[in-house]
């Protein structure tokens, strides 16, 4: 998956369409600042999430954050191999340690998530 076709929230998680199914994950550099993640929680599938919502969280050795839908849509899929193993969050964020997969409506605004350059100039470069 390349990172520069994703889009990006600014809570640190990256969204990839594809049809009326979208991919979430979250990023890189929020691995990188949470590091030695021990758990994950993910939704059922069938749960309805607004843009926004807190759908699961993630917890390292340092703190527990939540993550957050950054559109609309019914969970279809939560991936469970990163549930038994968070280290795929921080070898493989964006292809492996995917997290949920959800049906996003017809007609869902995407226009306030970032590029992958918006989101590095915006964000990780103001931390």
């Amino acid at each position: 998956m390349n990172e520069n076709d994703l889009l990006y929230a600014r809570s640190h998680e990256w969204l990839q369409i594809v049809g009326d199914v979208g991919t979430i994950g979250i990023t890189r550099f929020a691995v990188d600042q949470l590091t030695d993640l021990v758990y994950v929680e993910l939704p059922p599938v069938g749960r309805a999430l607004h843009a926004g919502d807190s759908f699961g969280v993630v917890e390292s050795v340092k703190a527990v954050s939540d993550i957050y839908a950054p559109v609309a849509g019914e969970v279809i899929e939560a991936n469970q191999t990163v549930v038994n193993d968070p280290s795929l969050l921080g070898t493989d964020p964006y292809e492996k340690g995917w997290l949920i997969k959800i049906r996003i409506p017809a007609g869902t605004d995407t226009s306030h998530l970032l590029s992958k350059s918006t989101y590095d100039s915006e964000v990780v470069n103001a931390h």
